[in-house]
């Protein structure tokens, strides 16, 4: 998976599965863009992953999630909830504002 954490007025977290990247996904007016300069930070582990998702879940961060795997672990971390999960394609994806 990947990891991007981007500092504005608040911090804003990019996870996506590793094999998404730079792909995009239409279905009717929906459309899922996995952009490289957005998601693509660093390469990490479930486990690195996990302790970034929870460090930024104290910080009032911004989710952008995409991806069956990303997906899950969020779930895993309680970052996100079913009801915050959609589908393009297939392709699943959440954003959550916490």
């Amino acid at each position: 998976m990947f990891v991007n954490v981007i500092k504005n007025y608040r911090y804003v977290v990019a996870l996506a599965d590793k094999e998404l990247i730079g792909k995009k996904f239409f279905e009717g007016k929906a459309q899922l863009d996995i952009k490289e300069n957005f998601y693509k930070g660093e390469e990490k582990s479930r486990e690195e992953v996990s302790e970034v998702l929870k460090n930024m879940k104290i910080e009032d961060a911004t989710f952008n999630i995409v991806g069956d795997k990303s997906v899950a672990l969020a779930l895993e971390n309680q970052i996100i909830s079913e009801e915050n999960i959609g589908k393009v394609q297939g392709v699943k994806f959440a954003m959550v504002f916490i």
